[in-house]
């Protein structure tokens, strides 16, 4: 029973305690209304994004090239080329690439661009 409460006990001061968790990488797309290679983006990759590693490793969200930007992006400068992939660690621009690579080339992009942002590349 003193066990059970210890064990308890130690379970809630890990529940209670913030997480160490790594610094996230996000994939920021930015967009126009209008922008055919966003579109075809949309087709190419947007429905297998997820599925892969580098997916997977960097989440995606999109913005307007117009914005609203989130709050707290330190970017190298204002993307104006549509789509722009932006890598960002913490709100903080690793790596980008503008324009659209097309669906053959484009997660050997992405993935040059997370070793890039990982010290690697």
């Amino acid at each position: 029973m003193l066990r059970r409460r210890i064990l308890l006990a130690g379970l809630a001061i890990l529940a209670v305690r913030p997480a160490q968790a790594a610094p996230a990488l996000r994939l920021m797309m930015v967009r126009r209304k209008g922008c055919v290679y966003c579109a075809q983006w949309d087709r190419e990759i947007g429905p297998v994004y997820g599925q892969h590693p580098e997916g997977r490793a960097a989440p995606l969200f999109m913005v307007d090239v117009d914005g609203p930007y989130p709050d707290g992006l330190a970017l190298d400068r204002m993307p104006w080329l549509t789509p722009s992939f932006i890598l960002l660690r913490d709100g903080i621009e690793m790596a980008r690439f503008e324009g659209y690579p097309g669906a053959t080339r484009f997660f050997a992009v992405l993935q040059h661009m997370l070793a890039q942002a990982r010290g690697l590349g």
